[in-house]
């Protein structure tokens, strides 16, 4: 049973176990036409981020470094495999990854109050990914720009709310994602346990479980204040291009694999000042990385040897 990190009434982090519930397939309507491209994706892991509540205890979905080095001998194993190096920091692709995405907006009745997010929300939310990931906000630019190909309007009780984990998400999916290895799939709706999002490291293989699930609030424009500046998206993305979180395996070994990200001993929340968890390691903690678990209003950066480790994630698993 995956145990996950949920909000308490008492807004304090605490550990809850994820259910797994079986729901009856419900009439699907889709008010925009999905791509023509055929679907073929695969299984992968998975990483949730909840609306944080002060504290820090283990995140269940941070990797053993066994775990971590496995998945990047696999990576550098694909990219031998066909004939690519893994990128360094600086390093860029020759022409400017373009990302396809595809919006799967899941409501219960069809209204706002249940999820039925405006287009505008979904606008507002493409331009902070191409901001984040184009290096405008104050991080490094990556190889990576987004492009709107549709907005689908699903109405399906059965689906909302979302259930991680569940026989329901897995059929969601299933039912609607679109799409090759590149395609980004961005499933919205209110969550379960709190959670602000969740989603798939990249694998050599693909299912339809391959996306991006995220809290419809947490858009620009959203009610999820602190978290609806729609940095719950530019993190999760994140995962989809294999970044870890920075507080991944704590101050000790190899950490979120990445050189230039200093060492975090836990998540942080809020938005610190002078945070220094790992007082032995060069660098106070990158509480303004995407990949931590601050407010939206406090990050604003990727750095350049994410950047990189993305690229090769792309080059390996989705090119």
């Amino acid at each position: 049973m995956k145990l996950r990190r949920t909000l308490s009434s008492a807004g304090a982090v605490t550990l809850a176990a994820a259910a797994v519930m079986a729901l009856n397939p419900a009439t699907v309507s889709l008010a925009a036409a999905q791509s023509d491209i055929c679907a073929t994706v695969t299984e992968t892991s998975v990483s949730a981020k909840a609306k944080p509540g002060g504290g820090a205890k283990h995140d269940p979905n941070e990797l053993s470094p066994a775990e971590a080095a496995r998945r990047d001998q696999e990576m550098r194993d694909l990219l031998s495999a066909k004939g690519k190096k893994e990128a360094k920091p600086g390093d860029v692709a020759a022409a400017a990854v373009t990302i396809p995405v595809v919006f799967h907006i899941i409501s219960e009745d069809g209204t706002r109050a249940n999820g039925n997010i405006p287009d505008s929300m979904v606008n507002a939310q493409m331009n902070v990914l191409n901001q984040a990931y184009a290096g405008a906000t104050g991080g490094a630019a990556t190889s990576f720009q987004f492009s709107l190909q549709s907005i689908n309007r699903v109405t399906n009780p059965a689906w909302y709310p979302i259930i991680y984990g569940s026989a329901a998400e897995k059929q969601m999916k299933a039912a609607l994602r679109v799409g090759d290895m590149g395609t980004l799939n961005i499933y919205t709706g209110e969550l379960s346990d709190d959670l602000l999002g969740w989603a798939t490291f990249p694998k050599s293989k693909l299912n339809t479980t391959d996306g991006v699930v995220m809290l419809h609030e947490s858009a620009p424009g959203g009610t999820a204040a602190p978290y609806d500046l729609g940095d719950t998206a530019t993190h999760e993305v994140g995962h989809w291009l294999n970044l870890y979180h920075t507080f991944q395996g704590g101050c000790n070994g190899q950490g979120d694999q990445v050189s230039d990200t200093p060492a975090e001993a836990s998540p942080a929340f809020g938005c610190p000042t002078g945070r220094d968890t790992c007082a032995s390691k060069p660098g106070l903690d990158p509480i303004h990385n995407f990949m931590d678990y601050t407010e939206d209003a406090c990050m604003y950066e990727f750095t350049a040897g994410q950047a990189a480790r993305m690229l090769s994630a792309w080059n390996a698993y989705r090119a």
